[in-house]
C-alpha cells in the first residue's frame, strides 16, 4: 500500500510503499477513504512531542471502510463505515481507566503517534476504540469530527454553562465548537491572528456574534474561554477578558511556555485548565449529538501525496475550516 512515512523528527513525510497490515485479535483493517490533517500532526513533525514509534505513519482523524475483521471483533462487519480518533489503546486496569478518566491511562497509546495511523491507503485500528460513522455524513465531512470536533466537545463540557464564551485561535476545532455553542444558545467571540479578517468573516458566517484580533477586548465580558492555538501567550489575554469565577480552557496537545502574568488575572476564582485526548464516553455523546445540530464541516480536500502541502497550509494559517487527506482521490476540492 501507499503510505506517507516519519523517519525522524524534522524530516518531511515521505511517500514509501509499505506492507499492507493484518487484522488481528480485536483490531480491523480500514480502506481509508479520508483523515483529517490536525496541529498535532505538526507537533510530532516538528519533534515537539517526544518518543514518537519511528518510522511512523502520521494521521489521527480517520475515516473509511472496514476491510477486514480480527476474530474477537464483535460489533463492526465488514464494508462498514467507522471512525478511528486519536486514543487507540489504553490498559483497562489502571485507576484511570478504573474511575472513568481513560484519556489519562499512562499506557495509552495514541494513533498516528504511537499507532500506525491514516496518511495511508489502509490502516489497523482497535476496534474497542473505533465508533460508527453516523449515516448523514460522508467520509470527507466526517474526519474532521474525529479529533478537532471530540477534543472541542471535551473542551466546551469544561466550560459549564457559560453563555459567553471566547474561541482563541479559529481552526477546524472552533468552527466545530462554534455551531456546538450556537446550538446551546450561547454567544461566540473569535480571536484571530491581529489583521485576519478573512478569518474573522468566517467565524461570523457561522454564527460568531464578534469577530478580532486576539489582542482586542470583545464587547462584554466572557464567562469562558478555550484556547486552540498552540500560543502560551495567549494565556494571559484570554485571563484578562473573562469575569469572575470565569474559566480558561487550553485545548491543545502542546503550548509555547507561558509567559509570566500577574496574580490579579487568576485571582476571583478564575480556572486555567487543561485538556488531555478524549474517552469513548466522549465520542458516544458527541456522536450522538453531532448529526442533531447537525455539525457541518468545511473542509478543504488534499490527495495523498498533497499531504505535507496541507500541513504546509496549515503551519501557515491558510486552512479555513478543516484539510483533510484522501488516499484514494487526488484533486484537492474545496467543500
Amino acid at each position: 500500500m501507499r503510505a506517507l512515512v516519519l523517519s525522524e523528527p524534522g524530516r518531511r513525510l515521505q511517500q514509501r510503499h509499505c506492507k499492507r497490515p493484518v487484522a488481528r485479535g480485536h483490531s480491523v483493517v480500514i480502506q481509508v477513504e479520508a483523515c483529517g490533517v490536525c496541529r498535532t500532526d505538526l507537533h510530532i513533525l516538528d519533534g515537539e512531542l517526544a518518543f514518537p514509534n519511528l518510522p511512523l505513519i502520521p494521521g489521527h482523524q480517520i475515516v473509511g471502510l472496514v476491510d477486514e475483521v480480527g476474530s474477537e471483533v464483535t460489533h463492526f462487519r465488514v464494508g462498514e463505515r467507522i471512525g478511528v480518533p486519536w486514543l487507540g489503546e489504553t490498559c483497562g486496569v489502571c485507576k484511570f481507566c478504573r474511575g472513568g478518566r481513560e484519556n489519562l491511562c499512562d499506557q495509552a497509546l495514541f494513533t498516528g503517534y504511537q499507532r500506525n495511523g491514516g496518511f495511508a491507503e489502509y490502516a489497523e485500528a482497535d476496534s474497542r476504540y473505533a465508533f460508527a460513522i453516523p449515516d448523514s455524513y460522508d467520509a470527507l465531512e466526517a474526519a474532521p469530527l474525529l479529533c478537532a470536533g471530540l477534543i472541542g466537545y471535551r473542551a466546551l463540557c469544561m466550560t459549564d454553562d457559560a453563555k459567553h464564551l471566547g474561541l482563541f485561535g479559529f481552526g477546524a476545532a472552533a468552527h466545530i465548537v462554534t455551531q456546538i455553542a450556537r446550538h446551546q444558545e450561547k454567544s461566540v467571540y473569535a480571536f484571530t491572528r491581529p489583521g485576519d479578517l478573512r478569518t474573522q468573516s468566517f467565524a461570523r458566517s457561522l454564527g460568531a456574534c464578534w469577530a478580532g484580533g486576539s489582542k482586542e477586548r470583545p464587547p462584554t465580558t466572557l464567562d469562558a474561554a478555550i484556547i486552540f492555538a498552540p500560543v502560551g501567550s495567549l494565556v494571559p489575554d484570554a485571563l484578562s477578558v473573562v469575569g469572575k469565577g470565569g474559566i480558561v480552557v487550553c485545548a491543545g496537545i502542546h503550548m509555547s511556555d507561558l509567559p509570566s502574568f500577574p496574580y490579579s488575572l487568576l485571582w476571583n476564582e478564575r480556572v486555567l485548565r487543561s485538556v488531555a485526548n478524549l474517552t469513548r464516553e466522549d465520542g458516544d455523546a458527541f456522536f450522538k449529538l453531532a448529526p442533531q445540530i447537525p455539525i457541518r464541516t468545511h473542509v478543504t480536500q488534499y490527495g495523498l501525496a498533497e499531504a505535507m502541502d496541507a500541513l504546509d497550509d496549515l503551519r501557515l494559517g491558510q486552512i479555513e475550516g478543516a484539510a483533510v487527506v484522501t488516499p484514494q482521490q487526488s484533486a484537492p476540492r474545496k467543500f
